[in-house]
């Protein structure tokens, strides 16, 4: 896909996602799905789990390196539960979508994994989640099943995808 916004990718940093950025990470989420994760759920996911990751991606600003907050863009959640990874959450903010910020959060979490010993990667979407969908598929992930009526709001299945590490 052409984009005139190659520079974006350049300033990529990534971070530990922190308790501290739950406002922004709210921001995205609640504008990325029609059934968002509460504040709670992250919360819970920072705090309480031990098997939970949380990255963050921001982009550099330089005018406000101080407050990094302000210009995070995308977060992705994932579980490494002993030889698995579980992918939870990926989201990138509306305006800097195709740029390729959720393939490089979704590399980073699946070296991440690999790192920590998961042997192979398993995910649900949305079966009208395309965008998704093709990213899953480009990274290498296949589908390996379906569940009837996983999502709510609106009701739909979810497919399943899988990929080996």
């Amino acid at each position: 896909m052409v984009s005139t916004h190659h520079h974006t990718l350049d300033s990529l940093i990534l971070e530990p996602g922190t308790v501290q950025h739950l406002d922004a990470i709210m921001r995205v989420e609640e504008s990325s799905f029609s059934a968002p994760w509460t504040r709670r759920m992250f919360e819970v996911e920072l705090t309480d789990n031990p098997f939970a990751r949380l990255l963050t991606a921001h982009i550099e600003n330089a005018a406000q390196t101080h407050e990094r907050s302000h210009s995070l863009v995308g977060y992705v959640c994932f579980w490494v539960v002993f030889e698995e990874l579980r992918m939870m959450n990926l989201a990138v903010a509306p305006h800097v979508r195709h740029r390729g910020i959720g393939r490089w959060l979704l590399q980073q979490a699946l070296t991440m994994g690999r790192e920590q010993g998961a042997r192979r990667a398993l995910l649900e979407v949305r079966v009208s989640n395309q965008p998704a969908v093709a990213l899953y598929e480009h990274v290498g992930f296949s589908r390996s099943g379906a569940r009837t009526k996983y999502y709510t709001n609106p009701i739909e299945d979810a497919v399943l995808m899988e990929l080996e590490l």
